[in-house]
């Protein structure tokens, strides 16, 4: 009933007419809206809770800055010390939202990204292999935990 609510004040917004026929046109577009939004994401799925992703937001900024200057380190190195390679990283989000925001949110530090996953881990591209990656992503994964509310996960 929340979202259909809320496709429906967006129609609104968007077309602010009283005519009835707009209105009806607008219900029935809210109401494919909703389904449509309802198959793609169940309300099962997880949540955010917003007062603790935004207190994730200063860790996040912190850790985005120092693994910044990581990466320009090595980049600005004569030898460029470099040790590329593919880290596995069991993660206990279960896929669905939770993961698949916590992935995104892995991608955005530098130094790592996601690229797939095995036997229900994360698999992520490091620049350097010997440092602890798998250790540094299971403390980003507990700080984002506070933040995501994992649901059932949907296949």
């Amino acid at each position: 009933m929340a979202r259909g609510a809320g496709f429906l004040g967006l129609w609104i917004v968007l077309v602010p007419s009283a005519k009835p026929a707009d209105l009806a046109v607008g219900a029935l577009a809210a109401a494919g809206a909703t389904w449509t939004s309802l198959r793609l994401l169940p309300p099962e799925a997880g949540h955010v809770r917003f007062a603790a992703m935004l207190a994730f937001v200063p860790h996040f900024l912190w850790q985005s800055l120092l693994a910044g200057v990581d990466v320009a380190r090595r980049v600005l190195h004569p030898r460029l010390p470099l040790n590329p390679g593919f880290v596995v990283c069991p993660v206990s989000f279960p896929k669905g939202l939770a993961r698949n925001e916590f992935a995104s949110i892995a991608s955005l530090l530098p130094g790592s990204v996601p690229v797939g996953e095995a036997d229900g881990a994360l698999v992520f591209h490091a620049l350097d292999v010997s440092q602890p990656v798998a250790e540094q992503i299971a403390g980003e994964e507990r700080a984002l935990a506070k933040a995501l509310v994992p649901g059932v996960a949907h296949e």
